[in-house]
């Protein structure tokens, strides 16, 4: 790719989740790299997990793009710094192709995301039990909205023997109603293609084993039934057609980082694995460097740390684990009462609790930051994008009449959410008490996107300059 030109990217979407949209966004990663292609991975909303997937078939980041998080301008200046000199950008779709924030709204959809960064689609549609409905089906899907932008079709759940006859088929039904959509190839039945799920989705990359080989089979597979050439040619057809414009913000955040690193610790384990890459980037744009850590294995924080990030993930899976590192839950509480800037996140946030409470209803003793228990609900406890705002008038992270926006998918709750914030559904129909916002610590359930407050970044980073400073 020539010096300057849009990275050559494409968008795999479908009709419904569960039509296995990772498997296939996973495989032709795969394919494209074992290819020798430079490729890079991105995810449409506010989903972890899928994003852990692609990190582990390409050992890169793969970016969130979110149209409730992001501004239409600051999603294009991402994406296109995210794939700034790769060969090709494949990005994953959020449930349907057009299912959006409310039910009947296209807002933050993969279709959005779509056309606001001019991306070719490929649908990919699951085949199991049905043949001439399937026209109909992307008949639908291609002339729901005008600029639908579907340019090809990958059909899952389909023999060897029956897929010619289907493309065939497809094909010409879909000429014959006025549509020229390629069927580009297919997924075979598999086991290459199967992965576990639980509550939250897919399971972790690092509860299946072997995944990298099942991946790397998964994508040799699809490199002989899928036409890669002519993905690439659809892929094509965004290069070239977006300007960039410079980052800005992060141009003046580096031009102004002159000072000492930062050492921001970041738990990174089994148990705490959810974060947004972009926040993790804002950060470092902003002067801090990040050590990762695990609670479930090392003895204590890493040296010399200036600061603290608590992801989500799933400790109530590993309370044995967490619980028997007493060094570590030492090592955080006496940071935390000392002073250390932390920000905590859903499984950071239980981490913090006095006791954690799991499935099977044993209770274990943590941090005790958080005076109470955290427990299972049996049911979805929070769904959905919140903005969060200061409620109490005092300064903090987020001074009176500020917000920042973010996410909750949880089934465990707190006898203690805390009440510093309240998180308003963006209908603002709907809002609750949450966060403790409590000095240098600021916790709650919701998962946080930084670059939507840029301001609450930058006093965290404050904050542990201040810290730094005071420890020297």
């Amino acid at each position: 790719m020539e010096a300057g030109e849009r990275t050559p990217g494409i968008l795999l979407t479908a009709p419904a989740s569960g039509s296995g949209k990772t498997a296939a966004a996973c495989a032709l990663m795969a394919a494209l790299g074992e290819q020798g292609l430079d490729v890079r991975a991105c995810k449409c909303g506010p989903d972890y997990i899928d994003p852990m997937f692609h990190r582990e078939v390409l050992g890169l980041d793969s970016k969130n793009l979110d149209l409730f998080f992001s501004e239409p301008e600051e999603l294009i200046r991402g994406y296109i710094r995210h794939t700034e000199g790769a060969d090709i950008a494949v990005t994953e779709g959020v449930m349907g192709y057009y299912d959006g924030m409310t039910l009947d709204s296209d807002r933050a959809s993969s279709y959005d995301v779509a056309r606001t960064l001019d991306l070719p689609v490929l649908l990919i549609l699951p085949c199991r039990g049905a043949s001439l409905s399937l026209a109909a089906v992307v008949k639908g899907m291609a002339e729901f909205r005008k600029d639908s932008r579907i340019c090809g079709i990958l059909l899952n759940r389909v023999s060897d023997m029956l897929y010619p006859r289907l493309k065939k088929m497809l094909e010409s039904e879909l000429r014959g109603m006025g549509l020229d959509i390629p069927v580009i190839g297919y997924l075979p039945e598999s086991p290459c293609f199967r992965m576990e799920s639980r509550h939250l989705g897919l399971v972790t990359p690092q509860e299946l084993d072997g995944l990298k080989a099942q991946m790397k089979r998964a994508g040799e597979l699809l490199s002989r039934t899928v036409d890669l050439e002519l993905v690439r040619q659809i892929a094509g057809k965004a290069a070239g057609s977006m300007k960039k414009e410079p980052d800005t913000a992060a141009e003046k955040a580096l031009a102004g980082s002159a000072e000492k690193a930062l050492r921001i610790g970041v738990a990174r384990d089994e148990a705490f694995c959810f974060y947004y890459k972009d926040n993790l980037t804002l950060l470092e744009d902003l002067g801090c460097t990040l050590i990762p850590f695990s609670p479930l294995r090392d003895s204590a924080l890493p040296e010399g740390l200036d600061g603290l990030l608590l992801g989500g993930g799933y400790p109530e899976l590993h309370g044995e684990e967490l619980v028997g590192n007493t060094g570590m839950i030492s090592s955080v509480r006496e940071a935390l009462e000392a002073g250390m800037p932390c920000l905590a996140e859903c499984g950071g946030f239980m981490y913090l609790h006095e006791e954690m409470e799991d499935r099977n209803g044993k209770k274990w003793p943590l941090v005790g930051a958080i005076r109470g228990r955290t427990y299972p609900t049996g049911k979805l406890a929070r769904f959905g994008y919140v903005k969060i705002e200061n409620s109490t008038g005092t300064e903090g992270y987020l001074q009176p009449g500020e917000y920042v926006r973010g996410h909750e998918f949880h089934y465990w709750d707190s006898t203690d959410s805390g009440s510093d914030c309240l998180a308003v559904k963006p209908d603002g129909r709907r809002k609750w008490n949450c966060i403790h916002m409590d000095g240098s610590l600021f916790a709650g359930y919701p998962h946080l996107y930084l670059p939507s407050m840029r301001k609450f970044a930058e006093r965290f980073v404050r904050q542990c300059r201040e810290w730094e400073e005071k420890e020297l």
